[in-house]
This record gives structure tokens, C-alpha cells and sequence, in this order.
């Protein structure tokens, strides 16, 4: 299952993510504070499946799964490496890998920064300003781990 971006039950999920109480989100949409709930849990069972499934492809030992937040923090198998799975409302289902590399002759540069500072910024987390996408993501994935052990 790859994200349903248009259905509604993703964005109660995203609204929800974003700290929406299910009142508020069932008062916005016009439906009961019910049927926000039902749909809530159906997606959150929808992104577990999901995460693990991508981990499963990607061979990725689960360490810590959060559906509520859509984040996966986990061990790559044949990398040798922490990893990370996280549902992006603007850039799908992602999988990073930690690793140090030599951005700035890399192609995929700019795609990197735009990922990792979109992810930041639904996950309304601040980031300390710089150019490398290595450093951008140990920051980013250090609060994640943060905010979920905080909240269980």
C-alpha cells in the first residue's frame, strides 16, 4: 500500500500528526468526532503495515515504529546502518539510510536539503541552519527520536 494522499482519512492522519485534536478535525471536515476516530485508526494500522512492509523490503531490523508520527527507526541489515522510514505528506514514503557522504559533489544534493527541510518542517521541528544533508538529517532524526520517547 503506497499513501492514499487524496482520501480523507490521510488527512485527518496529517492534521492529527500536525496536533489537530479529532474534535477539531471532525468539526472541520463536518462529520462526528466518531468517525474521525474510526478513520484514525484505520490509517494508523495502514501506515504500520506500510513502514514494516518497507522495512521488510529494505531488510531494515525494526527498533522503534511510531504510526501516529509515521516514523520507523531501525537497523539496516546489509548496510550495517541506522535507518529510518517516515511517511512525508509532500514526498511519500522515504527511506534514509545514516551514513557520511561527499554531498556536495553529489547529484542528488539539492533533492536531499528539500526532503530533509520539508520533513522538518511538517514535523514542525527547527533545525539549526546548514548546507550538508548528512548533518541536516542526524539533527532531524535525533529530534524525532526526542519527540517520540517523550510522548510514550
Amino acid at each position: 500500500m503506497f499513501l492514499p494522499a487524496g482520501e480523507k482519512q490521510f488527512e485527518f492522519w496529517i492534521l492529527r500528526r500536525n496536533g489537530l485534536p479529532n474534535i477539531n478535525i471532525a468539526k472541520h471536515f463536518g462529520v462526528s468526532r466518531q468517525a474521525v476516530s474510526r478513520a484514525l485508526l484505520s490509517m494508523d494500522k495502514r501506515i504500520e503495515e506500510t513502514l514494516l512492509e518497507m522495512a521488510r523490503a529494505n531488510r531494515i531490523e525494526v527498533q522503534k515504529l511510531d504510526s501516529k508520527k509515521g516514523i520507523l527507526f531501525g537497523r539496516s541489515v546489509p548496510f550495517k546502518a541506522n535507518a529510518i522510514i517516515f511517511v512525508s505528506a509532500k514526498h511519500g514514503m522515504q527511506v534514509w539510510y545514516e551514513h557520511e557522504g561527499e554531498c556536495g559533489s553529489c547529484e542528488r544534493y539539492r533533492e536531499c536539503i528539500e526532503l530533509l527541510w520539508d520533513f522538518a518542517e511538517e514535523m514542525q521541528l527547527k533545525l539549526q541552519s546548514t548546507e550538508d544533508p548528512t548533518k541536516i538529517a542526524d539533527e532531524l532524526f535525533e529530534k524525532l527520536k526526542e519527540s517520540i520517547e517523550q510522548a510514550y
